[in-house]
């Protein structure tokens, strides 16, 4: 695939030009769009968030309006635009109905209490977020579950919850 060539090139790493030529190879020329939550994801993951100026840089090179990737970035809760959100690991309490039925508000609780911050907000050093709120994970008969960076974590206890974190880095 011919890598587009564009003023904002030097804003997205060689690594995330890579990794959305990679989502482009994947549909056709005439359908960019479709590689654009990939876009995303890639350079998400560079500093944990997506900023305006990178959002700007992943229109002009998948030629697409800025507005589509804004409405894209703010509409999936996995994508953070937001710097204070900026942490290593993001934490994702479901709080829909199965896994409130069993003890999800008692986990985030617990979260909230090992960390020593809330819901929304994220530790001193950058290494913990805790996203205010996630409605369905898709994880139901494992309830309580949560991830983190989108890793799935199901039948949560408060030590199976100490036994993830503390085994991150």
């Amino acid at each position: 695939m011919t890598e587009l060539h564009s003023t904002n090139n030097s804003v997205l790493s060689h690594h995330e030009r890579e990794e959305i030529d990679h989502w482009l190879a994947r549909y056709p020329e005439d359908r960019k769009q479709s590689a654009l939550l990939g876009a995303l994801r890639a350079v998400m993951h560079g500093e944990n968030y997506v900023s305006v100026e990178k959002m700007d840089a992943i229109a002009e090179y998948l030629g697409l309006p800025a507005i589509a990737v804004y409405e894209a970035a703010s509409f999936y809760s996995m994508f953070e635009t937001d710097p204070s959100h900026a942490a290593r690991y993001s934490i994702s309490v479901c709080t829909n109905v199965s896994c409130m039925l069993n003890g999800s508000d008692s986990i985030l609780s617990h979260i909230e209490k090992k960390l020593g911050i809330k819901a929304g907000q994220a530790t001193p050093d950058k290494k913990f977020f805790i996203k205010v709120e996630e409605e369905c994970l898709a994880a139901c008969c494992n309830a309580p579950m949560m991830q983190v960076n989108h890793v799935y974590h199901t039948d949560l206890t408060a030590e199976k919850v100490d036994s993830i974190l503390d085994g991150l880095e």
